[in-house]
């Protein structure tokens, strides 16, 4: 597939993907704070850490997009994507699967639960610009100029459009985990008699 329809695709997937986090901004109080009976995080939780992920891999993706850039501009020969370029592996796509690999999170992406809602949602938004951003920088493949590597689940190297792709994945793993905690919340609500109060 060529580059331009890869990253049209995965134009198209970070927003269908962040259009689904920005609903759950708008869910009821009381689930946002629901606590699963498994001792998880809370909806605000999970969005708060949906939040910091990005974050940290953004400083990722972003210095990533510069050095490839940069060594863009040093190339003669610019023609650097082979024909069977993809961004998926089987491992990178377990990245959007809940519970598919135990996954060990640095403590600095721990959510504490004190950042209101409204400043998560703006920065998550921000987030999603900012993806679009560095695909719109690198139109022609130069995203494959650099790689960074990346420990969980074992991917090993992983060029910019990866990096962004893995971004769009773990957002997914999270929105799987979100439907579980409002599943929950629900069947707790109709057990006491509190639905639709």
């Amino acid at each position: 597939m060529p580059i331009k329809h890869i990253l049209i695709n995965l134009t198209r997937e970070l927003i269908r993907t962040f259009a689904v986090v920005d609903e759950w901004f708008d869910k009821e109080h009381s689930l946002h704070c629901y606590k699963p009976a498994s001792g998880g995080w809370c909806v605000h939780e999970v969005l708060e850490h949906i939040m910091l992920t990005n974050h940290y891999l953004l400083v990722i993706i972003e210095k990533g997009c510069e050095k490839a850039l940069r060594k863009h501009e040093l190339l003669a020969d610019k023609n650097y994507i082979s024909e069977g370029y993809t961004l998926a592996n089987p491992a990178l796509l377990a990245i959007g699967k809940n519970k598919s690999f135990e996954w060990q999170r640095p403590e600095h992406h721990r959510p504490t639960g004190e950042k209101p809602l409204e400043e998560i949602r703006r920065a998550i938004r921000d987030q999603l610009a900012r993806c679009l951003d560095t695909i719109d920088q690198l139109p022609g493949g130069e995203g494959v100029l650099h790689q960074t590597t990346m420990s969980v689940n074992n991917l090993g190297k992983l060029d910019v459009y990866q990096y962004i792709y893995f971004l769009s994945l773990h957002v997914q793993r999270h929105l799987q985990q979100l439907c579980a905690i409002e599943e929950e919340f629900k069947g707790s609500s109709v057990a006491f008699g509190i639905e639709g109060r």
